[in-house]
């Protein structure tokens, strides 16, 4: 079937009038950019054009709720990117509820008003993309949003202080006299790469560390270094991509860390 048919085809199964279903497919592929593609067979389109018929074939009826099985997946990264921004510019014109599947948090974070983060068949949190970035409930989300994703440092506190590698994090500048009701037991700091200061900054934990690996990405680059035995991204200005050789310092704010029970993983407020 061409593009036409494709588009046309539940309308006809409902017996619609052929002159609302043209006027419908003509409305439906202008919206999609398909109009030129009207005429044309499927091998004669490209991954993404055929992808933009598929989610014609949804919106020409005017349903109420849309279901989208990660309808991406198959499409390379740069009709990805393009696509995403379709189908969001589609939900503004079209209006309808969408329920959107997909394992790249990239698709949901831009595209979503809200996500439910599920693992092993239970949901783990529902909230915005801001929600859940800044204010992950539990160690899976902290970790599952973001890229590179979160730094986390595991361990028992002795004398208020957490050890990372081969240093200690002194907790008792982030949560005072508090940190002693959890004094021999095991907590978990995480950090986002892209809160790091390169240096040593005020009302920040200090750390040393031994650059193992860069990677220059244009507007960023990441840093992969070793604290001791533990391994840490770090996200920083491509100008400032410290040297391979040698020991360089980093910094942590407090305000950028978060803290999680290391039995329950949940998230201490």
């Amino acid at each position: 079937m061409t593009v036409y048919d494709n588009l046309a085809f539940s309308l006809t199964l409902q017996g619609v009038d052929e002159d609302v279903i043209e006027k419908k497919v003509e409305k439906t592929a202008k919206i999609l950019g398909l109009t030129e593609y009207l005429d044309r067979l499927p091998r004669a389109l490209s991954g993404g054009q055929r992808q933009r018929v598929a989610v014609g074939r949804a919106i020409i009826r005017k349903v109420g709720i849309f279901l989208m099985d990660e309808p991406l997946s198959n499409l390379d990264a740069k009709q990805r990117v393009t696509m995403r921004s379709e189908i969001t510019q589609i939900h503004k014109e079209i209006g309808a509820t969408t329920i959107y599947v997909t394992h790249d948090q990239t698709e949901a974070m831009t595209m979503a008003d809200r996500i439910v983060v599920m693992k092993d068949g239970y949901v783990q949190q529902v909230g915005t993309p801001h929600d859940l970035y800044f204010d992950p409930v539990n160690v899976f989300v902290a970790g599952f949003i973001g890229e590179p994703p979160m730094n986390f440092a595991r361990g028992k506190v002795k004398d208020g202080k957490l050890p990372f590698g081969d240093q200690w994090i002194d907790l008792t500048k982030k949560m005072g006299e508090t940190i002693k009701q959890y004094e021999g037991k095991e907590l978990i700091l995480g950090f986002r790469p892209e809160a790091i200061l390169l240096g040593h900054e005020e009302d920040s934990y200090h750390l040393t560390c031994e650059v193992e690996l860069t990677e220059m990405l244009g507007d960023t680059a990441n840093v992969y270094v070793l604290v001791g035995e533990e391994q840490a991204i770090l996200k920083v200005d491509p100008h400032d991509v410290p040297s391979l050789q040698g020991e360089t310092a980093f910094s942590i704010p407090y305000k950028s860390t978060y803290l999680f029970d290391g039995e329950t993983e949940m998230v201490i407020r």
